[in-house]
């Protein structure tokens, strides 16, 4: 979402909800970060420029990030204590994001690394940036050439809350069947617990896109040939908006993270015995990083843990002090 395009009102409410924007956080407890308190500048200077937006791991060595306007994916690897974008295979200026058609301008806010592709959550076409087209979109990824086509696209519009363009879809997220299944997950629309048989042709796993407009994350069964989902949860993140959204599959929680509208909150969301996704705790930004407009968050692979600590990401949006990657850490151990 642009910074300069946000409405004030929204902001407003924001601000008088930020230590619990909802009864679901309310209950769950408020900590202190759970990593360590030190963060520092992941990138070189001014190399993103403002937008940038979603974050995933692909691997321990590939960080991939989007940028929301215009829509960029950028293929991200390690130098040094930081990183910077690849300059091999075609992506070190990243490449521009078109839809299926090979036109438009996906307004890329989040961005996951799956078995299926790399799939991206977007608000509209910013060449229509006054109409709300809230579309997940996959992009293959080993293709050559500066821009990227859609090889597959799912709109969502006639499923979701009517919202405003620039209010929509913020974060996406994968979680595997296999994880699903082994805890009871309960598919809402059947009323019993999830199998993957009922959804013939979704993959192996469910993606969880947030609303920035409402702070709810809707899982998805995606046919991956392209166009047909079934919605098959609805879960309050705890937040009035949601920015990105986190898999952890060494504790099983799914992070739903805020931005500076919510002094940079995180909510970390288990399956209960309801077989529903709940908080399960609020954490308070580390006490070292400012309250910057950050709208993509990603935790390294496990086999990246050194002395108990495994590394996570920040992506701010508004680039500040020229600088749009910060990094922390979370402990390696539930």
């Amino acid at each position: 979402m642009l910074r300069t395009h946000r409405r004030a009102a929204a902001l407003v409410a924001l601000a008088l909800t930020l230590t619990a924007a909802s009864p679901a956080v309310a209950a769950a407890p408020r900590s202190t970060w759970p990593g360590d308190a030190k963060v520092t500048v992941a990138d070189g200077s001014n190399v993103f420029g403002e937008n940038l937006s979603g974050l995933s791991f692909g691997s321990a060595g590939v960080l991939w990030a989007v940028k929301n306007g215009p829509g960029t994916l950028y293929r991200l690897v390690p130098s040094g204590a930081t990183w910077r974008p690849d300059t091999t295979g075609g992506w070190a200026s990243g490449k521009s994001l078109n839809y299926a058609n090979g036109s438009g301008d996906p307004d890329a806010e989040g961005v996951v690394a799956t078995p299926e592709g790399v799939f991206v959550a977007t608000e509209r076409d910013n060449d229509k940036d006054g109409t709300s087209l809230p579309k997940i979109v996959r992009y293959d990824v080993s293709t050559s050439g500066s821009s990227l086509d859609a090889t597959a696209e799912w709109n969502l519009k006639s499923d979701l809350p009517a919202v405003d363009a620039n209010s929509g879809l913020e974060g996406i997220s994968w979680i595997p069947d296999s994880y699903l299944t082994a805890h009871a997950f309960r598919d809402e629309r059947t009323g019993t617990t999830y199998s993957p048989s009922s959804y013939p042709g979704h993959g192996d796993g469910l993606f969880f896109a947030g609303l920035e407009d409402n702070g709810t994350v809707y899982a998805y069964a995606l046919n991956q040939s392209g166009g047909g989902f079934t919605r098959v949860a609805t879960i309050p993140s705890g937040f009035s908006g949601v920015m990105d959204l986190e898999f952890e599959p060494e504790t099983g929680h799914l992070w739903a993270v805020c931005d500076d509208t919510c002094q940079g909150r995180a909510a970390t969301l288990g399956i209960n015995t309801q077989g529903k996704f709940a908080p399960t705790a609020v954490y308070d930004r580390p006490t070292g990083m400012a309250n910057y407009n950050n709208e993509g968050f990603a935790i390294a692979p496990q086999s990246t843990c050194a002395g108990g600590r495994k590394p996570v990401i920040w992506s701010d949006d508004s680039n500040d002090a020229k600088h749009a990657l910060r990094a922390g850490t979370l402990p390696c151990t539930p």
